[in-house]
């Protein structure tokens, strides 16, 4: 007798009872999913779509689902870089009777990709560096909130472009574990499992000719570590000086702004004849230009578009002779004036391309290099028309990735 279905959400969808749970999900129908490259994966992953949104589906034990949902649930709230958690689907069955796993369900994550589909079809020179960095990132945001991965590796991991760098999302957390703070110990553990899972990732890309020939995968595998620890102690290391150097903290706080976070707490102490003193950031937040351009003009991108986003607003306020003026006023006359029509101008059928964020900031390099040609200023417009027609029309579609068919996706999957 087949049992009946059980759905935990946070807020949950009618619509989800319409999808074939009483099929094992490696064969659900193809009507059912929608084209999108899946990373390497221990389980059976499928995308579907589903009120207006695409949907990932990954076949788990009952427990370990309920699990990371509320893993999931817990670095959503805590503001860390991870997929949205939707719901838990348990008492599958088929007709017949049989049990099937249960179903943890999370929003897929819109312009982001697998690694593998990165370098699928983008063989840039520097990819896999660049990816490293961003994983590096993750992984000191995720260890400052005490979150244990367990697991870490590109394959766990979604990347979204973020003006020319990648941002990385956690997208696996069941062996993660969330704790008040991590010893070094284990934080360094964590470390050595993302080395050695990142040198075997890149050595398999190799063994299917997606690396190009001058790529050292052991030596970018190692990097993971000192990228890591170069910015894990910047973050959190004490720093001395005499009495008579204040402006060191001022430029502690600056530099960490710099990285793009944000100083909650800083602890200064001075020696027992108080000629030196010793400061330590007790409380770091990530987000820093994320945060200030959310303010200014409610835009909601990644952190290094916020940068080169408020980079633009700056000198908007200089050439229009505002450097006076309140910034507020400045970045809603920028909005406006600037960021609203350059956006609206790109062709409705293009903008699945890219992010509006990401295309503001190609946009921006595409005119600097039209005016280094050219030896004189470009106007704007001039810029939209020519990035439009001879860069985004190129460009595959990183929204959904919708023109590729589903064996063209299992070939990059499995290439």
């Amino acid at each position: 007798m087949p049992s009946a279905l059980k759905i935990t959400a946070a807020a949950p969808d009618p619509a989800l009872l319409d999808l074939p749970w009483h099929i094992p999900l490696e064969d659900w129908p193809e009507k059912t999913l929608a084209a999108l490259p899946r990373g390497i994966s221990r389980h059976v992953v499928r995308f579907v779509r589903l009120s207006g949104r695409v949907l990932a589906v990954k076949e788990i034990g009952e427990s370990v689902a309920y699990r990371e949902y509320e893993l999931l649930r817990d670095l959503g709230r805590l503001d860390v870089p991870s997929v949205e958690p939707v719901g838990v689907i348990t008492g599958r069955t088929t007709p017949e009777g049989e049990e099937l796993n249960s179903v943890l369900i999370t929003q897929h994550l819109k312009f982001s990709l697998p690694y593998r589909a990165l370098f699928s079809r983008y063989l840039a020179p520097d990819t896999a560096t660049r990816l490293i960095d961003a994983l590096a990132v993750l992984l000191v945001r995720l260890h400052l909130t005490g979150f244990y991965w367990g697991d870490v590796s590109l394959s766990n991991t979604l990347f979204r472009r973020d003006a020319g760098e990648f941002a990385a999302y956690l997208v696996d957390a069941e062996t993660g574990e969330l704790h008040d703070s991590l010893t070094r110990g284990q934080r360094e553990y964590d470390l050595e499992i993302a080395r050695v899972n990142i040198i075997g990732e890149l050595m398999d890309l190799d063994a299917g000719d997606l690396l190009l020939d001058e790529v050292d995968t052991v030596a970018v595998g190692e990097m993971i570590v000192s990228r890591y620890h170069e910015l894990w102690d910047e973050l959190t290391r004490v720093e001395e000086f005499g009495t008579t150097e204040r402006w060191r903290v001022s430029d502690r706080i600056r530099r960490l702004n710099e990285l793009g976070y944000d100083v909650g707490e800083l602890q200064m102490t001075t020696d027992i004849d108080g000629t030196t003193v010793a400061i330590q950031p007790k409380v770091v937040d990530a987000g820093h230009h994320h945060r200030r351009l959310m303010r200014l003009t409610g835009l909601d991108v990644e952190e290094n578009q916020a940068r080169r986003l408020l980079n633009d607003m700056d000198t908007y306020q200089a050439a229009t002779d505002q450097l006076g003026e309140n910034e507020e006023f400045v970045a809603h006359e920028w909005l406006a004036e600037v960021f609203e029509p350059t956006v609206r101008a790109i062709p409705r059928h293009l903008r699945g391309k890219l992010e509006p964020a990401e295309f503001f900031h190609e946009l921006l390099e595409h005119r600097w290099f039209m005016a280094q040609n050219a030896g004189h200023d470009i106007p704007m417009p001039q810029a939209v028309d020519s990035y439009i027609d001879n860069v985004l029309r190129h460009r595959p579609d990183e929204e959904a990735i919708l023109g590729l068919d589903t064996a063209t996706l299992r070939a990059i999957e499995h290439d």
